[in-house]
């Protein structure tokens, strides 16, 4: 069974700062028909004005996918890892036993777009650690797996992540990138959709929207995230 969720049907918050949808209860927004998928805790999409962003706050037992769509974002933890993340880049963060961060924009003129993805660990206690990867844009790749597999950052979650462009006649049709369990056959599975097409009108309304698939029996978790990149807060 598929499942259509269209992306004006997400919880949304605004502040003077900042721009945020949640397809998953998040924060202020709580739907007990969305509280994640499987190990797929969080799929949010801000946008953060110049200059401003998420101070210092800290995180636990939590596996942090990051993903530029537009302009750049400024990381800072408590491990001392400092970077700039720009569209094309992947960055993961485990929160293990306890980690503080600052995600900030430092552009004076221009917004950040960016996906923030949240999985859950397969167990708690883990060590916290950072790891930031650059994929040349090549149709849809693997970025992200548990063993680390094509050079794609180390999630600590059997799941595969995959980010590219959509099949022409796939819906939704923006580029995807995908959250697989490791394994050939597996039984469930959500897209979601990071950018629309390059044709405007219509197509741009395909951004956010998402598609699950479910079977009955089903054990793995084929959560995805679409898109020409992806991202969560």
């Amino acid at each position: 069974m598929i499942a259509l969720r269209p992306a004006e049907e997400r919880g949304h918050t605004r502040l003077s700062w900042l721009d945020s949808r949640h397809s998953f209860s998040f924060d202020r927004y709580y739907d007990p028909r969305h509280m994640g998928f499987r190990v797929l805790r969080v799929i949010n999409e801000d946008r953060v004005d110049p200059g401003q962003g998420f101070g210092t706050h800290p995180h636990r037992d939590m596996e942090i996918l990051t993903f530029v769509l537009e302009g750049v974002l400024e990381h800072k933890d408590s491990l001392g890892s400092g970077s700039v993340i720009r569209p094309g880049d992947v960055q993961r963060m485990t929160a293990g036993t306890g980690i503080s961060h600052s995600e900030f924009n430092p552009s004076r003129t221009e917004p950040v777009h960016f996906l923030q993805v949240w999985i859950l660990p397969e167990r708690p206690g883990l060590e916290p650690s950072y790891e930031q990867r650059s994929f040349p844009a090549a149709g849809l790749r693997l970025v992200g797996s548990r063993d680390g597999r094509e050079g794609s950052v180390r999630i600590h979650q059997d799941v595969l992540v995959y980010v590219g462009r959509g099949r022409r006649r796939a819906r939704p049709r923006a580029g995807p990138a995908r959250l697989d369990p490791d394994g050939p056959r597996r039984r469930a599975g959500e897209r979601h959709a990071a950018r629309g097409g390059r044709r405007g009108g219509a197509e741009r309304g395909a951004v956010g929207h998402a598609a699950r698939r479910r079977r009955r029996g089903g054990v793995g978790l084929r959560p995805a995230v679409t898109g020409e990149a992806a991202r969560a807060c």
